[in-house]
């Protein structure tokens, strides 16, 4: 079980409260002051797992080493990004590190309208309406860059987003098929990489899992995970299965993806949340994880997860601002433990009834 962390510089939750959560061995970290496509230096790595191990705590799952544009797009500079990228592997693998969740959305890593969504026990949540979508993508940055409490949110690095009319352009001729073929040029670039510092890649789904401004989308589902798959065969070539992601589609039946990709050993990093529908378009509002709270059933997931003897990586994904709490939007402290609460008593309960 571990918790994601963004550092001391950038995150008001403290290693030490991380570590008072029950059943919480590890943190999901990063280094978020390193620029997309650089090398992450190893003086770095090294000061973040010091830290972190201080605290009595583990890290063994980087979320993110975030894909350079130029990667996604299929332009002549990849080959130097991807050399990059094959080095901080290296890097990463030097001080224990076994997972990378990554993704490879184009220009945004997520997408909700509302950072700040009003419920009505009077806490707040990420939510997503397709009727608050603009035309111009320019004014759902602006929305964001306004509720987002002055944390900069992942994927949403204000250098980047200050060149969206330049990446749009540079996305015009990128359609699925395009992204497709660059996606397996760079895994069949970094797979063998992977193999041999024993260091698991995790694509995390697209979210929403639904076409968003034109730009196109390879991970919403089962058929594109196959894909995904075959592209190159190895058992580093894995998922992150983020059940809320896949659970925004409806059609997605979730467990039964658990079932078959855990069950193949192709998904070492689980994140867990529940979401609730609000219409027949299939708006969302994140919710608490209780499966009463929300449209997908935890037990169900988290049953799916113990069939399949489970024995990776799992956090709490995105969770409410409660109890007065007003930190990173999706990512304070109280609800995201109540969350570890909650999987760990479903998790025990399901060990017990075996």
């Amino acid at each position: 079980m571990g918790f994601r962390w963004y550092g001391a510089n950038d995150d008001p939750i403290s290693l030490q409260n991380i570590r008072q959560i029950p059943g919480t061995t590890q943190v999901v970290g990063a280094l978020f002051d390193v620029p997309v496509g650089e090398v992450w230096p190893e003086t770095k790595i090294a000061a973040l797992k010091q830290q972190v191990e201080a605290a009595g705590l583990k890290l063994e799952v980087i979320e993110s080493v975030n894909i350079h544009d130029d990667i996604k797009i299929g332009l002549p500079s990849r080959d130097q990004y991807i050399e990059n990228y094959k080095q901080t592997i290296r890097n990463l693998a030097k001080y224990g590190i076994k997972v990378i969740c990554y993704n490879f959305m184009p220009i945004f890593d997520w997408l909700r309208t509302d950072l700040h969504y009003q419920l009505t026990d009077g806490s707040n949540d990420l939510s997503f309406e397709a009727d608050m979508l603009a035309a111009d993508p320019q004014e759902i940055i602006d929305r964001v860059k306004h509720s987002s409490e002055g944390y900069t949110l992942p994927g949403w690095e204000p250098e980047r987003l200050a060149m969206i009319e330049h990446l749009f352009k540079a996305y015009e001729n990128v359609n699925e098929e395009k992204l497709s073929e660059n996606l397996k040029y760079f895994l069949d670039a970094i797979i063998p990489t992977c193999e041999a510092c024993d260091v698991r890649m995790a694509m995390h789904p697209d979210d929403p899992p639904r076409a968003l401004f034109g730009l196109p989308r390879i991970h919403k589902n089962r058929e594109d995970m196959l894909a995904i798959e075959e592209m190159h065969e190895s058992h580093y070539n894995g998922f992150t299965i983020c059940t809320g992601s896949l659970g925004e589609n409806p059609k997605n039946d979730v467990p039964a993806i658990i079932r078959e990709f855990v069950g193949k050993d192709r998904a070492p990093f689980i994140h867990a949340r529940n979401i609730k529908f609000m219409n027949d378009k299939y708006d969302f509002h994140e919710s608490a994880h209780l499966s009463s709270e929300g449209s997908l059933d935890m037990y169900e997931i988290m049953k799916a997860l113990h069939d399949c003897d489970y024995s990776g990586y799992i956090r709490p994904d995105h969770g409410r601002n409660i109890w007065g709490e007003n930190g990173r939007p999706g990512y304070g402290l109280y609800d995201r433990a109540l969350g570890i609460a909650y999987l760990n008593g479903l998790w025990e309960a399901l060990e017990k009834n075996k």
